[in-house]
C-alpha cells in the first residue's frame, strides 16, 4: 500500500512539480533581467516599455505620455519582435 503512494506521488512530482518549478525559475530570471526599454506585457494584458526598473516595482510606458507603475510579478513576459507575447527565455 505504501508502496503505491510513493509510485502515485513520484509519478505526480515529475509530472506536475518539476514543469512548475521550471517554468517559475525562467519567469523569475526574466523579471531580475528586465532593463529600460524591454518591451513587455502584464499579466493582465498590458503592453508596455520598461522605462525604469526599481527594487519590486517596474515603470511601464503605455503610451506616449503615460506611464504605470506595477509589481515585478505582474509582469507576464516578453513581447516578441511580432508584438504578439513571447514565452520569457
Amino acid at each position: 500500500m505504501m508502496v503505491m503512494f510513493a509510485l502515485i506521488f513520484g509519478v505526480f512530482y515529475f509530472l506536475v512539480i518539476m514543469p512548475a518549478k521550471k517554468q517559475q525559475k525562467k519567469k523569475e530570471a526574466m523579471i531580475s533581467a528586465l532593463k529600460k526599454g524591454d518591451k513587455v506585457v502584464t499579466s493582465g494584458g498590458i503592453f508596455g516599455t520598461v522605462a525604469a526598473v526599481e527594487d519590486q516595482t517596474v515603470l511601464l510606458k503605455i503610451s506616449e505620455n503615460t506611464k504605470i507603475r506595477i509589481t515585478k510579478s505582474a509582469i507576464g513576459g516578453p513581447v516578441g519582435a511580432d508584438g504578439a507575447p513571447s514565452e520569457p527565455k
